[in-house]
């Protein structure tokens, strides 16, 4: 009996430790990836298309993760909330980068993103250092860190990477379904509460505009309506989505979404009221962005409370977990 556990043993031995030893000598070690991780193929390194010079370039995968962190949120955050942005960004370019196998986008057909608003922001480190006030290279070291602490983490929903891992300023207290703000919708872009954005950019922000504006400003972005005549008696909003942002305006003789007005009006947010003043339209908005997913200002102020950035992502994008 004994022979035969011995002989056993030494099966064993020559069928996994023998092995084992030589991928740890030679491989560095082994590395075990989440499930989820193991169907994504991530890029060392992606091709981003420059708006103004029209132009591709070349940029290290993760170099453009820091880089895009940089560019879209503000250094000074919380480490945490500067985490889970890498995280959101990172998602953003490898969503962007599997959706390029099948469909090229038509504005920017030679790269998978660009530089602007339409993809992610992306400035080069030149242009980052040169876009702040002297001393910034050490708030950049700070976010190096931040989003080196992330490297190659993503977000994964039900097993798949997430898709629309979409992130904007301030959401004024709620975030936003994402049917009611783009065309499609997604279990983990829900509307939740975000109620740690004290010190938010444009809070209580008013602007005032005579009828004669409004319409001119409507007719302009939305031909395809004609407001008719337009007074104080017939501007008013008609429905709200349900993080509270205003779904439908009548004005005049037309009906307009709450983004075309916003858009039309050059407003922050769709989360505004309207009040009249001396033949002047009052519109006092909160909040800044499109509303639907990771509100920056939300997840400073979660970190501020102690909460991790994979708690901060989880809270904005519901359902999802970090790999």
């Amino acid at each position: 009996m004994k022979k035969m556990i011995g002989l056993i043993m030494i099966i064993i031995f020559y069928l996994v430790g023998i092995p084992l030893f030589i991928g740890l000598l030679f491989g560095g070690g082994l590395e075990i990836l989440p499930g989820p991780a193991k169907g994504i193929d991530v890029p060392d390194t992606v091709d981003v298309w420059l708006s103004d010079e029209k132009k591709v370039v070349e940029v290290d995968f993760e170099d453009y993760v820091t880089r895009v962190t940089a560019s879209e949120m503000p250094a000074d955050f919380d480490e945490e909330a500067l985490k889970a942005q890498s995280v959101a960004a990172r998602t953003y370019v490898m969503a962007k980068i599997i959706k390029y196998e099948d469909k090229k986008p038509e504005s920017h057909p030679k790269a998978p993103v660009c530089d602007s608003t339409h993809c992610q922001v992306y400035k080069t480190e030149k242009q980052l250092i040169e876009s702040h006030s002297e001393g910034w290279e050490k708030s950049f070291e700070k976010l190096k860190k931040a989003c080196k602490a992330t490297e190659g983490q993503m977000l994964y929903f039900d097993g798949e990477l997430v898709m629309q891992p979409l992130f904007f300023s301030s959401s004024g207290g709620q975030t936003e379904n994402s049917e009611d703000v783009f065309s499609g919708a997604y279990p983990y872009l829900v509307s939740v509460s975000s109620p740690y954005e004290e010190g938010a950019s444009h809070s209580n922000e008013k602007k005032e505009f005579s009828i004669n504006e409004i319409k001119k400003a409507l007719k302009k972005t939305y031909s395809d309506r004609e407001p008719g005549t337009i007074s104080i008696n017939n501007i008013k909003i008609v429905s709200r989505t349900a993080g509270g942002r205003v779904e439908s305006m009548q004005i005049g003789e037309a009906r307009y979404k709450g983004t075309e007005v916003r858009n039309a009006l050059g407003l922050s947010s769709t989360l505004f009221n309207i009040s009249f003043k001396d033949e002047q339209v009052v519109f006092t908005s909160n909040g800044y962005g499109h509303g639907v997913g990771l509100s920056q200002y939300g997840a400073n102020g979660m970190a501020k409370e102690g909460y991790k950035y994979k708690e901060i992502l989880m809270h904005y994008y519901t359902g999802t977990q970090v790999y």
